[in-house]
């Protein structure tokens, strides 16, 4: 009996139907369309913009407080003049800021330039007196025992203490008041840069040792370098207290300066100009101290 071979059973796999086109789009990665960048001066104007207003937006906003308390206390106290009558006051004032009609007449503009330049001049000579003076009592030690009692003690003294050594010794009131800068600057500079020196590093003295430089080379070459830093910030508080204190001595030894017209306001009973002059002893403060703060980023070494 013959037997059939026997085929080996095939799965029929199910037919597929071709993609349509619809589902082949589908079933590929969409391309979108790329988003739009934006550009690099667009990114850096909106920066710029921005750092300008957090630069302004703060100070302005502070300014319309200090604007807005000064108005309502104007309101409630008659004798205090508001804001727009102290502007309409500083109108003509600034206006002809350099007139001269006498000694005991003088436009504000020449009452801030010499007020200045007796700070000048007693900030001067107490710089050339304090700096050198702040490296030897930090250099040695011998004479930073011998004179930090003498300082800790002339030192809290009140700058308008001296104003009568002054008037005693130089007969003048107008030397008097620059011997009252001088002795009111001279303590923060000699502090600071005794301080500065003392902050030096042992590894530079060392060295200094090692190569048997000089002393004026090591003043020169290491402790300056190093010391500028503390020496700008002492000058810094010195100017600010010189300026602090110029009005007040001004006040009392008369004669032209922003603190004489201050009280020759006061006596004319012009409040008007006395807000005035209030205004611009802190503007020129200011701005001095600005000035120095910009010197010291200059010349300081430290790495933020």
């Amino acid at each position: 009996m013959s037997t059939l071979p026997l085929t080996p059973a095939t799965e029929t796999s199910p037919t597929m139907a071709p993609p349509s086109p619809q589902s082949a789009s589908m079933s590929q990665p969409s391309k979108l369309a790329p988003a739009p960048q934006a550009s690099p001066s667009g990114d850096r104007l909106r920066h710029v913009i921005r750092q300008i207003l957090q630069a302004f937006i703060p100070p302005l906003c502070g300014f319309g407080l200090l604007l807005a308390i000064w108005a309502i206390i104007a309101m409630t106290n008659k004798s205090i003049p508001g804001p727009i009558a102290v502007w309409h006051s500083a109108v003509p004032l600034f206006s002809d800021p350099f007139y001269s009609n006498g000694p005991n007449d003088q436009g504000i503009g020449w009452n801030i330039l010499s007020s200045l330049r007796r700070v000048g001049l007693g900030f001067g000579f107490a710089a050339l007196v304090g700096i050198p003076a702040g490296f030897l009592l930090g250099r040695f030690n011998f004479l930073n025992r011998a004179l930090d009692p003498v300082i800790a003690l002339l030192r809290p003294v009140s700058p308008l203490a001296w104003l009568p050594i002054g008037l005693l010794v130089f007969k003048r009131a107008d030397p008097a008041a620059t011997w009252t800068i001088f002795i009111c600057s001279i303590w923060p500079m000699i502090l600071n840069t005794a301080q500065g020196v003392r902050r030096v590093p042992q590894d530079y003295m060392n060295v200094a040792r090692v190569l048997n430089l000089s002393e004026m080379k090591i003043i020169t070459k290491i402790l300056f370098p190093s010391v500028l830093p503390y020496m700008l910030t002492g000058i810094r508080l010195s100017i600010g207290t010189a300026w602090l204190v110029i009005v007040a001595a001004e006040m009392l030894t008369g004669g032209v300066g922003i603190g004489f017209w201050v009280w020759d306001e006061w006596n004319n009973m012009n409040v008007q100009h006395i807000i005035i002059a209030i205004f611009v002893i802190g503007l020129i403060g200011l701005l001095l101290e600005q000035v120095l703060l910009l010197i010291a980023r200059r010349f300081s070494f430290e790495t933020e």
